[in-house]
């Protein structure tokens, strides 16, 4: 009953308009369905502080890093936070099993969840090495987030390559999410794909990937109210929400190719629409510095899932 109320509110005018047939569009809902009224929680990405952090992950770069993850948890908890996200990338070089240990207990003893973690892959590599690494790094950051106790990995599909076709891309990258899917499930883990441009630049290429995916209560999108970069921003958001599992809110967005501060009340309210449950996560990429930013920006979304 609540997919049919979700498909008729929905139309299936838009969903024609996707290129998708109604049976396909509502296997792809079936991923993410819900049974509730929407429920939020307020985390953070540690992308956030991008500037301030090392950046370790897949490979170290230069940086002149102010701050460690641990600091970070600290802010979070200043901020009386409900979770933070843990982003891969400004991990050591070396992640030890005590030092996933020692960000659990910190974690829990400052009375936060672990709300995910992300990673910068890429499954659009043809059979070879890289392929062979880019589900490799997945399965280790599977391990890593499964000893945490974070619930969710933010995944990326990729980018073309040379001589790719676009549909030689979605089935090599719906094939590296089925493979690293079932062994995310074995651990209790989720895997959330994200609207990150490459082959997920619209709607309606994210959802021919999806289409693809086995179903399975472990898979869904993550939604990143930021990322699409087309004239209807906001309708786009609402074609992906009923399917999110975990989303990031930025302060800014753009329309076509102009970008201007996002209207977050509205983007809560297709969340809200949507019955999403779960984490909302401030992902803050403004030119401001983000300690004096962003507890304005976390008020201002406190208020608005309250």
């Amino acid at each position: 009953m609540q997919r049919r109320e979700w498909m008729k509110n929905a139309g299936l005018a838009s969903i024609a308009g996707l290129g998708l047939s109604a049976g396909q569009f509502t296997e792809a809902r079936e991923i993410a369905s819900r049974n509730s009224s929407s429920h939020m929680k307020l985390s953070l990405a540690a992308y956030s502080f991008t500037r301030m952090l090392p950046f370790n992950w897949p490979k170290p770069r230069k940086s002149n890093a102010t701050m460690t993850l641990l600091d970070f948890i600290d802010f979070c908890a200043e901020m009386n936070l409900d979770g933070c996200e843990l982003t891969s990338y400004y991990f050591p070089t070396e992640v030890t099993p005590e030092y996933l240990a020692e960000l659990k207990l910190k974690t829990f003893l400052l009375g936060l969840d672990i709300s995910g973690t992300a990673i910068g892959n890429d499954f659009c590599h043809p059979e070879g090495s890289d392929r062979d690494n880019q589900l490799a790094l997945t399965r280790l950051w599977i391990d890593y987030a499964a000893t945490m106790g974070a619930p969710v990995i933010r995944i990326f599909a990729g980018r073309q390559k040379k001589d790719q076709s676009f549909e030689e891309a979605v089935e090599l990258c719906s094939a590296g999410i089925n493979e690293s899917l079932e062994y995310a499930a074995g651990k209790g883990v989720c895997l959330a794909l994200e609207n990150h441009g490459g082959i997920t630049a619209t709607p309606k290429q994210l959802l021919q990937i999806i289409d693809k995916i086995k179903p399975s209560p472990n898979f869904g999108v993550n939604f990143d109210s930021g990322n699409f970069r087309t004239d209807d921003p906001y309708g786009d958001l609402e074609q992906i929400a009923p399917l999110a599992i975990n989303a990031q809110i930025k302060v800014e967005m753009f329309e076509g190719k102009q970008k201007v501060s996002a209207d977050m009340k509205r983007i809560v309210k297709i969340l809200k629409k949507a019955n999403y449950r779960g984490y909302i996560v401030l992902e803050y990429e403004a030119k401001e510095d983000p300690k004096a930013a962003i507890p304005e920006h976390l008020k201002r979304l406190r208020d608005l899932i309250a």
